[in-house]
């Protein structure tokens, strides 16, 4: 497979669909360029233990697995844009609490959009992380946390970063 070949289920060791889908309620306002869509669609491999998320797409759906479990978390379906690009048009979200714990619609939402920007397309994302950041703490109760450690639970690393 060279770099730019696009990953696909048979790419990953182990993967586990969706188990208990539940609808995300709330979607990201983003339009993705057709640029973006052409990277998103080649998907993202876990290079190490510090990342964790494993990404690929299927036609307009795109899969979004923890790498070192499997699990599916999220299932995000594209659509084209009024005007050009892509956007979300719907996902699901895994329900059950033993292979996810989700945090509610806003941070599903959230969650979805930085796994994409910040993960696959290797953008910076700051303000999304800052939002994390702060729906973390608001969930958690603990708003003490470094933003750092807040990150890398959530996201991971990202090699090259």
């Amino acid at each position: 497979m060279t770099a730019d070949a696009p990953l696909t289920r048979e790419s990953f060791r182990r993967l586990h669909p969706i188990s208990t889908p539940r609808p995300v309620s709330q979607l990201p306002d983003r339009v993705f360029t057709d640029e973006d869509w052409d990277r998103i669609q080649r998907g993202y491999r876990a290079r190490d233990m510090d990342e964790k998320w494993n990404v690929f797409a299927e036609g307009d759906v795109l899969f979004l697995h923890r790498s070192w479990t499997g699990y599916g978390v999220y299932e995000v379906s594209f659509a084209s844009a009024a005007g050009g690009g892509r956007r979300i048009a719907s996902a699901v979200v895994e329900t059950d609490g033993e292979r996810y714990r989700s945090r509610g619609a806003e941070y599903d939402c959230l969650m979805m959009e930085l796994i994409i920007s910040a993960i696959v397309l290797g953008e910076p994302a700051a303000e999304l992380r800052s939002r994390l950041v702060e729906l973390h703490g608001r969930a958690s109760g603990k708003s003490d946390l470094p933003a750092s450690v807040v990150q890398h639970s959530a996201l991971g690393l990202r090699s090259g970063w």
